[in-house]
């Protein structure tokens, strides 16, 4: 098992073989045996072990056997412990998720102040059964039917071909010992009735069962890569970057069938899990729009927008007397001119005798209005982006600069026609958008 382990990882785990690597070890058979093998590879490893303080003696027995195991491997150690019951009851939530979140804290922790490029835990083909499983029970897609990912970022899982039982007889038989986790007995929790009740049901069924499982699950990571494959492609077809984010022409979407399928397809990688809300928004208005935790889907006339969600900016931004240029939120500059020169639709002239100072540079409202150069009358600013058929991202990302309560240019666009220059200016300010 050893030669297979150290070929599992010449193969899809280079990367380990010059790295600083942190060995998460609870003291059970799967991370003890993860410790020994990657010592054996010659792997540079520390051990890191988290005390529960859930199981009495049974705990600090672990937190024990983990240092002695790190003594013999020579090997460095870090270990800490929590009072995990006494956080659960401030931060609610099951005893199993606050363990799994002080868990990663540390090992974040961990890697931050001592560099460490990785962190190995000792998933096995079991852990991925269960998951599976769990996963089966509740409706999944193919992505949940997909086990345990081998790599997560920093976090890599080189056991994972390997099962409970092949672990157990390689430790016996080469007299290896580990801690047993006496809570892993109690079926309290839906892992280890997955793992007490289930799996010796299905092992009955079938004696190879658990290389069964491993072999199918191959066969579903090899058909979600080939999903993806064909996402790509569409994605490249269809999803086409614009100037205020990515614009997908709704008619395109909808000569996809299964249009569902080819929806879930396309969008769930940007969080997305309304399905019914995104097929109704094929067929709605414009301006109807759905959020992930990390982007938004805007309908826009016969497109959908796809924007990353960004964090809250400030709305107003104050230009003194003084100033010659700002470069927040947009790059401006501001100079004294005699006459009017070059003109283009960055560049504004404006009659320096009726500005109030500072100007405002702010986003648009729904009740504004200007008075456009060169037309009679004012115009509401809504109507204004209609007729230039403005999409919502360009609206929402115009800037309009001020004089007091006045829109004094619609930056990029147009210029107010009350604080133009006329015969009787005799100061002129030149705006420049660069």
């Amino acid at each position: 098992m050893l030669d297979q382990f150290k070929a599992h990882l010449e193969r899809h785990f280079p990367h380990l073989f010059s790295a600083k690597i942190l060995v998460a070890c609870s003291g059970g058979i799967d991370s003890v045996l993860l410790a020994y093998f990657a010592k054996a590879c010659r792997l540079n490893i520390s051990l890191a072990h988290c005390n529960y303080h859930l199981r009495g003696e049974e705990s600090d027995g672990d937190a024990d056997f983990v240092r002695q195991l790190a003594k013999s491997l020579q090997v460095p150690l870090h270990s800490t412990g929590f009072n995990t019951l006494e956080i659960q009851r401030k931060q609610g939530g099951s005893i199993q998720m606050v363990a799994r979140e002080l868990r990663y804290e540390y090992f974040e922790e961990l890697c931050q102040k001592n560099g460490y490029d990785f962190v190995l835990t000792g998933h096995h083909a079991n852990d991925s059964l269960e998951t599976f499983t769990i996963n089966l029970s509740r409706g999944t897609g193919i992505d949940g039917l997909l086990g345990v990912p081998a790599i997560n970022g920093k976090y890599n899982r080189p056991l994972l071909p390997f099962t409970r039982k092949e672990l157990m007889a390689y430790a016996r038989n080469h007299r290896i010992q580990w801690r047993e986790d006496s809570s892993n007995k109690s079926n309290k929790y839906i892992r280890n009735r997955i793992r007490n009740k289930i799996v010796p049901e299905l092992e009955r069924l079938h004696p190879n069962f658990d290389q069964n499982f491993i072999q199918t699950l191959g066969y579903l990571k090899e058909s979600a890569t080939l999903l993806e494959a064909y996402a790509n492609r569409l994605r490249k077809e269809y999803f086409m970057q614009g100037e205020y984010g990515t614009r997908i022409p709704i008619s395109d979407l909808q000569n996809l069938q299964p249009l569902d399928a080819h929806l879930h397809l396309l969008f769930k990688p940007y969080g997305f899990t309304q399905w019914e809300d995104l097929l109704r928004m094929l067929q709605s208005t414009s301006g109807k729009e759905i959020y992930s935790t990390t982007h938004r889907l805007v309908k826009d006339r016969e497109e959908l927008l796809l924007l990353t969600l960004c964090t809250a900016t400030e709305n107003e931004f104050f230009i003194e007397k003084e100033m010659s240029q700002i470069v927040r939120p947009i790059s401006l500059r501001f100079e004294e001119v005699d006459t009017i020169k070059e003109k283009n639709q960055n560049i504004a002239y404006l009659n320096k005798d009726l500005l109030k100072y500072p100007l405002v540079l702010r986003k648009w409202q729904n009740a504004d209005y200007f008075y456009p150069i060169g037309m009679q009358g004012k115009k509401k600013l809504s109507k204004y982006f209609k007729d230039k058929k403005m999409s919502i991202i360009a609206k929402e990302q115009q800037w309009l600069l001020c004089s007091g309560e006045d829109i004094i240019w619609v930056v990029g666009h147009r210029l107010d026609h009350r604080y133009r220059v006329t015969a009787d200016t005799t100061q002129i300010v030149k705006v420049i958008l660069y």
